[in-house]
């Protein structure tokens, strides 16, 4: 796919977004913040607090329950984001406010500039649109090479993945090996639903990034990410020109 490419963008305010706090619905979302927690000291022991656990924000709703878990509860355990270099100008200024709440700063990482500058001389500033292949070539350079270098000499990785997020997804274990980088993997949220992310946003008053209020439930780079129509999967606006079973980007890959 060349060109302009057509993107839906709903006016309306998302209702995902406000749930409705019932009794319920908060007992849940505690007793599900309970296990997360548990499950994120219980990684501290056996991992160790000295740099060896790592949590990769992308600054989705899902990373930012577990961005105020681990900050609010003071948890020995690093927080990194990979600023591909084409995210939204709303995801920068999440970062800007997450920064200014908690009173920390944000470990992040850059593509290599050579690489970058080497893939848009050789394929064309958007050649990501023209096939699967560049799309993944260019994930690799902006996103799984950086991912490499931030999970050099770790020993576990939190992720905020759920398993009903997508097709590529389902079956989500709160804790696997992730054979490509050699280390543990952990999804604290792997049995959350949507419902009970927005729901502990809305009750612990956690910034989340402004796109999700247009209708944007999955966030990526700016150019591969677009609003959804109402009843569309959550991750169709994530590279939706492709077929669902290819829509990762090599950061999380299902195994066989």
């Amino acid at each position: 796919m060349s060109g302009a490419v057509s993107m839906l963008r709903p006016a309306a305010t998302n209702p995902a977004t406000r749930p409705q706090l019932t009794d319920a619905l908060r007992e849940s979302v505690a007793t599900k913040s309970a296990a997360a927690l548990e499950l994120l000291r219980a990684a501290i022991a056996e991992f160790g607090a000295n740099g060896e656990l790592t949590f990769a924000n992308s600054f989705g709703a899902e990373d930012m329950v577990l961005t105020d878990l681990i900050l609010r509860e003071r948890l020995p355990i690093e927080i990194f984001s990979l600023d591909t270099g084409r995210l939204p100008a709303e995801t920068y200024t999440l970062i800007a406010d997450v920064e200014q709440r908690y009173g920390t700063r944000l470990k992040l990482y850059f593509p290599q500039s050579d690489a970058v500058e080497g893939f848009v001389r050789t394929h064309g500033i958007n050649a990501f649109y023209d096939s699967v292949e560049l799309r993944k070539a260019c994930c690799s350079v902006r996103k799984v090479e950086p991912l490499r270098r931030a999970l050099t000499g770790k020993k576990a990785w939190i992720t905020g993945l759920r398993a009903a997020q997508s097709t590529t997804r389902t079956g989500l274990p709160t804790r696997e090996f992730d054979a490509g980088n050699g280390l543990v993997k952990l999804n604290p949220l792997s049995d959350w639903s949507e419902t009970e992310v927005w729901a502990y946003i809305r009750m612990h008053e956690v910034p989340y990034n402004a796109l999700h209020d247009q209708f944007y439930p999955s966030i990526g780079c700016a150019p591969c990410t677009r609003a959804i129509a109402v009843g569309e999967d959550v991750r169709a606006g994530r590279w939706w020109w492709e077929d669902p079973a290819s829509k990762e980007c090599g950061l999380h890959v299902k195994k066989g």
